[in-house]
């Protein structure tokens, strides 16, 4: 398989290496990764994250497995294992079907390295299609809000919500950019603020809760988040703390846009109810950990609720900015998106 470099993955030489970013912004760590086991691990503990990175790096070791000369049956595991590995995140499960197609070829290691390049590739020129629609809709001088990570650390291009926003920047509009530190994992202030300043955009980091106040103060112009899984009906769901914003944003009467690619769809899935939601690990509520160690704040027997996601319903956005163009709430409620 030829070599393959992305912002937080790299395949090179025939190994498959994934940047550890649990450890950003002060560490940047490369990790080998050789196995499902290793694949998993990393998904879980978040050191490879963002909906497309996940599958297209499941997609990667799938590749190098065969070239591993592992069995059809064992590469056919391997894909079943990895398609469970994270259930809210649909591009993982959509993945992970191409190299199951992949895997039916007579010739299947030329296929699933053929099939994990096409996957690659394919995010990158995603990623640039949604920019240039979302650019479209920032205007010079906007104030934007965004929340999580959605750049180039969550993908093989520039991103998604945050693809939008460098793109603004690379057209000298102006902008200035709001960014959520987003609970409980803090990957606003530690993702999208690591990559706001090394593309040089400017912009302020906020604790969650002082959104609302900026809104009423009217310094929010423009929201753009990300995605994990789109419904049919087009309801979303993306990081816990998103249905907070697109509530504030309609009762402060300011745009508010999800930007994801087509393969963030899922339209056998009728609407958000049916989204499955992540519960994750209590002790990433009572305290933080990182490249700086661990620090607990809250009693040791003290109950969680921790859910990695929340679902905005449909009715809360103001457009959908895909690859293939800005979706409007009458294109999304005509049932525009079982067609894409």
């Amino acid at each position: 398989m030829k070599n393959l470099l992305a912002a937080s993955l790299k395949y090179q030489d025939n190994q498959l290496f994934v940047l550890d970013q649990y450890a950003l912004p002060h560490q940047e760590n490369w990790r080998l990764c050789q196995s499902v086991a290793d694949m998993e691990s990393l998904i879980k503990a978040l050191k490879i994250r963002g909906a497309p990175l996940i599958g297209i790096g499941a997609s990667l070791l799938v590749a190098h497995l065969a070239s591993e000369q592992q069995s059809k049956a064992q590469l056919a595991q391997a894909i079943a294992q990895l398609r469970q590995a994270r259930p809210t995140a649909v591009n993982l499960m959509h993945c992970m079907d191409k190299m199951s197609i992949a895997l039916e070829q007579d010739d299947y290691e030329l296929a699933l390295q053929r099939c994990a390049e096409a996957i690659f590739e394919q995010d990158i020129a995603l990623c640039n299609s949604m920019a240039n629609f979302g650019n479209e809709l920032v205007q010079e001088g906007d104030n934007i809000l965004t929340h999580c990570n959605t750049g180039a650390l969550a993908t093989a291009g520039i991103g998604t919500a945050l693809g939008v926003i460098y793109k603004a920047h690379q057209a000298n509009k102006k902008i200035h950019v709001w960014v959520d530190e987003t609970r409980p994992l803090l990957q606003g202030g530690r993702l999208t603020a690591y990559e706001l300043e090394r593309w040089q955009v400017p912009y302020t980091l906020i604790c969650d809760n002082m959104a609302a106040s900026l809104m009423a103060a009217g310094k929010v112009d423009k929201i753009f988040v990300g995605a994990d899984r789109i419904a049919a009906n087009g309801d979303f769901a993306n990081k816990v703390g998103t249905y907070n914003l697109a509530v504030l944003a309609k009762h402060h009467g300011i745009e508010f846009y999800v930007v994801a690619p087509t393969t963030t769809l899922d339209i056998e899935c009728e609407n958000g109810a049916a989204i499955v939601i992540e519960q994750r690990d209590a002790t990433e509520v009572t305290g933080v950990s990182g490249s700086f160690g661990q620090c607990q704040w809250a009693p040791s027997n003290a109950q969680v609720f921790n859910p990695a996601f929340d679902v905005t319903p449909a009715e809360l956005v103001t457009g959908w900015v895909l690859d293939t163009g800005i979706y409007s709430p009458l294109d999304v409620h005509s049932g525009v998106l079982r067609f894409l």
